[in-house]
Protein backbone atom coordinates (compact mmCIF):
# COMPACT_ATOMS: atom_id res chain seq x y z
CA UNK A 1 0.00 0.00 0.00
CA UNK A 2 1.80 3.48 -1.29
CA UNK A 3 1.31 6.22 1.04
CA UNK A 4 -1.81 8.20 1.46
CA UNK A 5 -1.11 10.83 3.74
CA UNK A 6 1.76 10.34 5.97
CA UNK A 7 1.63 13.85 7.41
CA UNK A 8 -2.25 13.03 9.31
CA UNK A 9 -4.39 15.45 10.51
CA UNK A 10 -4.09 15.23 14.31
CA UNK A 11 -7.56 15.85 14.40
CA UNK A 12 -8.46 12.66 12.85
CA UNK A 13 -5.82 10.63 14.12
CA UNK A 14 -6.65 11.18 17.82
CA UNK A 15 -10.18 10.95 17.33
CA UNK A 16 -10.18 7.60 19.63
CA UNK A 17 -13.61 5.72 21.11
CA UNK A 18 -15.00 8.12 23.21
CA UNK A 19 -12.59 11.75 22.44
CA UNK A 20 -14.04 14.40 20.89
CA UNK A 21 -12.10 14.66 17.64
CA UNK A 22 -9.33 16.77 19.60
CA UNK A 23 -8.73 16.59 22.92
CA UNK A 24 -8.57 19.03 25.05
CA UNK A 25 -5.32 19.09 26.14
CA UNK A 26 -4.02 18.94 22.59
CA UNK A 27 -5.63 21.88 21.68
CA UNK A 28 -3.64 24.11 23.83
CA UNK A 29 -0.92 26.76 22.65
CA UNK A 30 0.21 26.64 25.96
CA UNK A 31 3.28 23.83 26.44
CA UNK A 32 3.41 24.32 29.98
CA UNK A 33 -0.48 23.14 30.65
CA UNK A 34 0.07 19.91 28.62
CA UNK A 35 1.05 16.64 30.37
CA UNK A 36 3.87 14.74 29.69
CA UNK A 37 3.38 12.24 26.84
CA UNK A 38 3.98 8.36 27.60
CA UNK A 39 6.74 6.26 26.63
CA UNK A 40 5.87 4.54 23.33
CA UNK A 41 8.38 1.49 23.25
CA UNK A 42 9.11 -0.76 20.02
CA UNK A 43 8.06 -4.07 20.12
CA UNK A 44 10.61 -6.76 19.61
CA UNK A 45 10.43 -10.19 19.58
CA UNK A 46 13.45 -12.92 19.38
CA UNK A 47 16.90 -12.34 20.04
CA UNK A 48 17.86 -9.09 21.30
CA UNK A 49 21.55 -9.15 21.00
CA UNK A 50 21.31 -10.70 17.76
CA UNK A 51 23.90 -9.08 14.78
CA UNK A 52 21.06 -9.09 12.43
CA UNK A 53 17.97 -7.10 13.21
CA UNK A 54 14.96 -6.76 10.61
CA UNK A 55 12.43 -3.89 11.03
CA UNK A 56 9.19 -3.85 9.73
CA UNK A 57 7.13 -0.89 8.87
CA UNK A 58 3.10 -1.78 8.55
CA UNK A 59 -0.12 -0.73 9.24
CA UNK A 60 -3.34 -2.59 10.46
CA UNK A 61 -5.61 -1.05 7.65
CA UNK A 62 -2.82 -1.94 4.82
CA UNK A 63 -4.05 -5.37 2.93
CA UNK A 64 -0.96 -6.13 1.70
CA UNK A 65 0.86 -5.60 5.00
CA UNK A 66 -2.20 -8.65 5.69
CA UNK A 67 -1.06 -11.08 2.99
CA UNK A 68 2.75 -10.36 4.11
CA UNK A 69 1.48 -11.39 7.59
CA UNK A 70 0.02 -14.40 6.49
CA UNK A 71 2.15 -16.14 4.03
CA UNK A 72 5.57 -14.44 5.26
CA UNK A 73 5.87 -13.52 8.75
CA UNK A 74 4.88 -17.49 9.82
CA UNK A 75 7.48 -19.20 8.39
CA UNK A 76 10.09 -15.91 9.38
CA UNK A 77 9.20 -16.37 12.87
CA UNK A 78 9.41 -20.34 12.70
CA UNK A 79 12.59 -20.02 11.07
CA UNK A 80 14.15 -16.75 12.50
CA UNK A 81 12.82 -15.29 15.36
CA UNK A 82 11.81 -18.52 17.59
CA UNK A 83 15.35 -19.59 16.93
CA UNK A 84 17.07 -16.54 18.05
CA UNK A 85 18.72 -15.82 14.67
CA UNK A 86 17.54 -12.47 14.38
CA UNK A 87 16.28 -9.56 16.65
CA UNK A 88 12.93 -8.28 14.82
CA UNK A 89 11.31 -4.87 15.23
CA UNK A 90 7.57 -4.17 14.89
CA UNK A 91 6.79 -0.38 14.10
CA UNK A 92 3.38 0.40 13.37
CA UNK A 93 2.28 2.99 10.40
CA UNK A 94 -0.95 4.74 10.98
CA UNK A 95 -2.95 6.01 7.20
CA UNK A 96 -5.60 6.44 9.01
CA UNK A 97 -7.58 6.59 12.78
CA UNK A 98 -8.68 3.11 12.43
CA UNK A 99 -5.23 1.37 12.18
CA UNK A 100 -4.40 4.09 15.29
CA UNK A 101 -7.05 2.66 17.11
CA UNK A 102 -5.86 -1.23 15.98
CA UNK A 103 -2.63 -0.28 17.14
CA UNK A 104 -3.72 1.00 20.70
CA UNK A 105 -6.29 -2.14 21.12
CA UNK A 106 -3.02 -4.42 20.49
CA UNK A 107 -0.80 -2.60 22.98
CA UNK A 108 -3.77 -2.93 25.37
CA UNK A 109 -2.77 -6.15 26.44
CA UNK A 110 0.93 -5.20 27.32
CA UNK A 111 3.92 -6.81 25.17
CA UNK A 112 3.03 -10.93 25.97
CA UNK A 113 -0.34 -10.04 24.15
CA UNK A 114 0.75 -7.76 21.29
CA UNK A 115 1.81 -10.22 18.59
CA UNK A 116 -1.42 -12.69 19.22
CA UNK A 117 -3.68 -9.31 19.36
CA UNK A 118 -1.53 -8.41 15.91
CA UNK A 119 -2.27 -11.94 14.37
CA UNK A 120 -6.41 -11.15 15.10
CA UNK A 121 -6.23 -8.14 13.53
CA UNK A 122 -4.31 -9.37 10.40
CA UNK A 123 -6.08 -12.22 9.92
CA UNK A 124 -9.42 -10.35 10.43
CA UNK A 125 -9.12 -7.17 8.79
CA UNK A 126 -11.99 -7.60 6.05
CA UNK A 127 -14.29 -7.98 8.87
CA UNK A 128 -13.26 -5.51 11.89
CA UNK A 129 -12.25 -2.41 9.21
CA UNK A 130 -14.59 -3.14 6.31
CA UNK A 131 -17.54 -0.12 7.45
CA UNK A 132 -17.47 3.67 6.88
CA UNK A 133 -18.81 3.92 10.36
CA UNK A 134 -16.26 4.45 13.34
CA UNK A 135 -18.71 3.30 15.93
CA UNK A 136 -19.05 -0.03 14.48
CA UNK A 137 -14.94 -0.34 14.08
CA UNK A 138 -14.44 0.65 17.34
CA UNK A 139 -17.25 -2.39 18.75
CA UNK A 140 -15.05 -4.44 15.80
CA UNK A 141 -12.61 -3.88 17.70
CA UNK A 142 -13.70 -4.32 21.37
CA UNK A 143 -14.96 -7.63 20.32
CA UNK A 144 -11.24 -8.62 19.17
CA UNK A 145 -10.27 -7.55 22.46
CA UNK A 146 -12.67 -9.63 24.20
CA UNK A 147 -11.16 -12.60 22.41
CA UNK A 148 -7.82 -11.95 23.83
CA UNK A 149 -9.03 -12.02 27.08
CA UNK A 150 -8.84 -8.22 27.93
CA UNK A 151 -11.90 -6.58 29.95
CA UNK A 152 -14.21 -4.19 28.57
CA UNK A 153 -12.88 -1.14 31.09
CA UNK A 154 -9.56 -1.82 29.83
CA UNK A 155 -10.02 -1.53 26.40
CA UNK A 156 -12.00 1.33 27.02
CA UNK A 157 -9.03 2.95 28.75
CA UNK A 158 -6.47 1.92 26.21
CA UNK A 159 -8.83 3.40 23.14
CA UNK A 160 -9.42 6.74 25.41
CA UNK A 161 -6.06 7.42 25.87
CA UNK A 162 -5.50 10.32 24.27
CA UNK A 163 -1.78 11.54 25.40
CA UNK A 164 -1.01 7.63 24.12
CA UNK A 165 -2.84 8.02 20.78
CA UNK A 166 -0.89 11.49 20.28
CA UNK A 167 2.74 9.70 21.80
CA UNK A 168 2.16 6.98 19.16
CA UNK A 169 1.75 9.10 16.49
CA UNK A 170 4.51 11.25 17.36
CA UNK A 171 6.60 7.91 17.07
CA UNK A 172 5.15 6.96 13.98
CA UNK A 173 6.19 9.89 12.75
CA UNK A 174 9.87 10.71 13.84
CA UNK A 175 10.59 6.54 13.18
CA UNK A 176 9.51 6.98 9.37
CA UNK A 177 10.56 10.32 8.95
CA UNK A 178 14.56 8.56 9.88
CA UNK A 179 13.84 5.86 7.89
CA UNK A 180 12.37 6.92 4.87
CA UNK A 181 9.53 4.99 4.77
CA UNK A 182 6.88 6.07 2.38
CA UNK A 183 4.84 2.86 1.61
CA UNK A 184 4.06 -0.93 3.53
CA UNK A 185 5.09 -2.82 4.49
CA UNK A 186 8.88 -1.97 4.03
CA UNK A 187 12.01 -3.64 5.89
CA UNK A 188 15.35 -2.14 7.60
CA UNK A 189 17.62 -5.11 7.53
CA UNK A 190 20.67 -4.41 9.40
CA UNK A 191 20.02 -0.41 8.18
CA UNK A 192 19.35 -1.06 4.39
CA UNK A 193 15.74 -0.20 3.68
CA UNK A 194 13.58 -2.96 1.29
CA UNK A 195 10.49 -3.31 -0.01
CA UNK A 196 7.57 -5.65 0.38
CA UNK A 197 8.75 -9.02 -0.60
CA UNK A 198 7.80 -13.17 -0.25
CA UNK A 199 9.33 -15.22 2.09
CA UNK A 200 12.49 -16.84 -0.43
CA UNK A 201 13.70 -13.37 -1.13
CA UNK A 202 13.88 -12.16 2.37
CA UNK A 203 15.46 -15.62 3.57
CA UNK A 204 18.02 -15.13 1.03
CA UNK A 205 18.53 -11.34 2.59
CA UNK A 206 18.46 -12.67 6.15
CA UNK A 207 21.40 -15.93 5.27
CA UNK A 208 23.45 -13.41 3.75
CA UNK A 209 23.38 -11.59 6.65
CA UNK A 210 23.73 -14.02 8.95
CA UNK A 211 26.67 -15.24 7.19
CA UNK A 212 28.43 -12.16 7.41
Amino acid sequence: MNRRDFSLALAAALATAGLPMMPLWAQTTDSTAQPALPEVADLVIGNPDAKVVLTEYASYTCPHCATFHAQVFKDLKRDYIDTGKIKFVYREVYFDRYGLWAGMLARCGGEMRYFGIQDILFTNLKEWAASDDPAAVVENLRRIGRTAGLEDAAIDACMNDGAMAQAMVNKYQADTEADGIDSTPSFILNGTKHSNMNYADLKALLDAELAK
